[in-house]
């Protein structure tokens, strides 16, 4: 009888030599792709310095100096005195008082606007994608054309307001609703409502299609009424869709120019302007860059600090979820 004996494989013998990677020496590999990476982004990074960073930077030289042409030349320094300028220059608190009462005013109107909507289109309504469809054409118009068409609608002798009044027995008058300086920065603001209020509708309604419908079903069980489920549970639950409109609108707006320029030109009596309006007044019509370019430059400050302070209110109130 032949018994067959299994031999035991030798543990003390060596692994196998690592295999290398064939055309790069050993530890070049996270180098060569590294070096590939950055020639990849290349492009992109000079686009960027040349658009946006170069731009920047420059603006900032001039705003130091006292540019008064477009044209290259030696112009005097003079440090940060059109930054003093601005605050002593009445005419900027002007359209600084417009540029808020535009910004706080197109922002709330919009919110309530675009919550109220988002609800409406996030109920099982017949044919819902159409109506979805048609709340995002006002915002998929450019500005210009936008701008363009509620000037045709406010005009005084043939516009489309007055006519819709007189067909309805309301007022047979004709009003000049760009005629007046208040009136009129009201009739843009209802204009930047109409166009921009549609990206609120669905920034909130994405926001309504994460909440679970069982809350909702656990709320009425308790007894709870639709004001309560929307105060107690709609709108804590959509506060990080609310605070990212809130920054971006509040952006837009205290930055807006170009409905102002196409609708009423910063009139009558400089009614309509705002500080962005203003900025370009002062750098392209009354070609003073330097000082154009520091109220470019306080924009931004304007801007940046809003953004901050929005974020660290998000910030608190997810924190406050939390605990």
């Amino acid at each position: 009888m032949t018994t067959a004996t299994a031999t035991a494989p030798d543990r003390t013998s060596s692994p196998p030599p690592a295999r290398r990677r064939w055309g790069l020496p050993k530890g070049a590999g996270t180098r060569g792709e590294g070096r590939f990476a950055f020639l990849l982004l290349l492009p992109a990074i000079v686009v960027v310095f040349g658009v946006v960073l170069y731009p920047v930077l420059r603006t900032l030289v001039v705003s130091l100096f006292d540019v008064d042409s477009p044209l290259p030349g030696d112009y005097p320094f003079v440090g940060l005195k059109n930054y003093t300028r601005v605050f002593h220059d009445p005419a900027f608190y002007g359209v600084l008082g417009h540029t808020m009462y535009f910004t706080l005013v197109s922002t709330a109107v919009e919110l309530v606007l675009g919550i109220a909507v988002a609800l409406l289109l996030n109920t099982p309504l017949r044919a819902r994608w159409l109506w979805r469809s048609l709340v995002v054409l006002p915002w998929a118009l450019p500005t210009i054309v936008n701008g363009a068409l509620w000037r045709w609608i406010y005009n005084g002798q043939y516009g489309a307001l007055n006519g819709l009044l007189s067909t309805l027995h309301i007022s047979d008058t004709p009003h000049q609703w760009l005629g007046s300086p208040f009136l009129a920065l009201n009739m843009v603001i209802l204009a930047d409502v109409w166009k921009n209020t549609s990206i609120v509708v669905f920034f909130i309604l994405a926001g309504l299609q994460t909440i679970p419908a069982d809350l909702y079903e656990s709320a009425r069980m308790d007894g709870a009424g639709a004001w309560t489920a929307f105060r107690r549970l709609t709108l804590p639950l959509l506060a990080p869709s609310i605070a990212v409109v809130l920054v971006l609108r509040t952006i837009e707006a205290f930055k807006v120019f170009d409905i102002i320029y196409v609708m009423t030109g910063g009139g009558p009596a400089s009614g309509t302007q705002t500080v962005a309006f203003y900025t370009y007044q002062q750098a392209f019509s009354n070609q003073l860059f330097g000082y154009g370019s520091a109220l470019a430059y306080l924009i931004v400050l304007a801007v940046f600090a809003l953004a901050m302070v929005y974020l660290k209110l998000l910030r608190q109130g997810q924190m406050a979820g939390v605990e």
